[in-house]
């Protein structure tokens, strides 16, 4: 049923398939309560990429974490049994609600401090105090339901209710990937908060349309043409080509891309809808979208380098610098996109199709997510 203060379906813009016609979303999209209510579906039929180490948590122990803070709020809790087998659960006690594991550690049961239930590593009660006489009890609903997980190069992933399967939605990153020896842990990670629309950052990620305007340091490493790839379920890989006597990325003869004599000084390999993998000469760095509010953002960075010697040169060269340039910009937009005197607007035909093709994926799921929500 459609809640109060919800625009109806017909609400939601279409965005024209044609994109020499197509109008951008709306500026109240950009922080208007209460689209962003209508967005946490869309976000809770998405996958995400778990703020996990890779290979954790340690056999016999449980990490608890919430699926972006501030739009699910979900309590989950990662675990790993005896066997080696990686699950991702509730962490919310099936009797009363309250809050199963509070802290990462080791463990055999999970135990709900409230009133004693206890489940399995695997998600099964395994105790229910006072329950003895219960009729039909236990029943599947007192398990801890399992979240639906994936799996690349040890990083985790998880959706409470994913819309595709894992496999699909990580096709276009195993298809385009680069082949790195990562190191086991991060060489740097950070996370960045500011006063912006989770999706202001990603259409400023998906475009290298500004480059020369935004980041000077970064246009000198790089030739002024990208290639742009759109793949299924709103997925988009960007190439960007390195200047003569730049770091290139070696991407092997199996890769889909064929660039010619063409150095490739970096691939950037969008997933929808918040997750950035990039790919540098010296290695991997990741940036995972997580939406706070509707004017509030984090982003949480991570750098696996595999090659310390490239590190500080081309591309990747000095990321914090065009981070903070990207944000600079993406709360410049975000005060203007707010304007009344502002509606909607167009797409540079060529430089800006993977963000064309963004805001047709969130269009999409926005309808699909109504729809849903109706039925209910």
């Amino acid at each position: 049923m459609v809640g109060q203060n919800v625009p109806a379906v017909r609400d939601i813009p279409e965005i024209d398939p044609d994109i020499h016609r197509a109008r951008t979303l709306p500026g109240a999209f950009y922080g208007d309560a209460d689209w962003f209510g209508r967005q946490r579906e869309l976000l809770a039929r998405s996958w995400h990429m778990a703020p996990l180490d890779r290979g954790a948590p340690a056999v016999g122990h449980a990490v608890p974490w919430a699926l972006l803070p501030g739009a699910l709020d979900e309590p989950l809790v990662w675990t790993r049994d005896r066997d080696g087998i990686r699950r991702c659960l509730s962490n919310v006690c099936t009797h009363r609600g309250r809050v199963v594991v509070d802290r990462a550690g080791p463990s055999d049961v999970l135990a709900c401090g409230y009133h004693g239930r206890c489940f399995g590593l695997d998600g099964a009660l395994r105790a229910a105090p006072g329950f003895e006489n219960a009729p039909d009890f236990p029943a599947a609903a007192d398990d801890l339901p399992a979240v639906a997980t994936g799996d690349w190069a040890g990083f985790a992933f998880a959706a409470l209710d994913p819309a595709v399967t894992f496999a699909e939605w990580i096709a276009p990153l195993l298809a385009w990937a680069p082949e790195l020896a990562l190191p086991d842990q991060p060489s740097w990670l950070h996370d960045y908060e500011f006063d912006a629309h989770w999706a202001l950052y990603v259409d400023n990620y998906l475009e290298g349309f500004h480059i020369p305007f935004v980041h000077p340091a970064l246009q000198r490493t790089l030739t002024n043409d990208y290639d742009i790839h759109l793949l299924d379920g709103g997925a988009s890989v960007q190439v960007a080509f390195s200047r003569p006597g730049e770091p290139a990325l070696e991407l092997g003869a199996a890769h889909p891309g064929d660039y010619g004599d063409r150095p490739v000084a970096a691939l950037y390999v969008f997933l929808f809808p918040g997750t950035l993998m990039n790919f540098y000469p010296w290695g991997l760095s990741i940036n995972r979208v997580e939406p706070l509010a509707p004017r509030r953002t984090r982003v949480r960075y991570v750098q696996y380098v595999a090659r310390p010697e490239l590190r500080q040169r081309g591309a990747g060269g000095d990321l914090e610098t065009v981070e903070a340039e990207d944000q600079a910009v993406v709360l410049a937009t975000q005060h203007g996109v707010r304007a009344r005197l502002y509606d909607r607007g167009r797409y540079a035909p060529v430089a800006e199709r993977a963000v064309h093709h963004f805001h047709r994926a969130v269009a999409h799921a926005l309808v699909a997510g109504r729809v849903l929500e109706r039925g209910r």
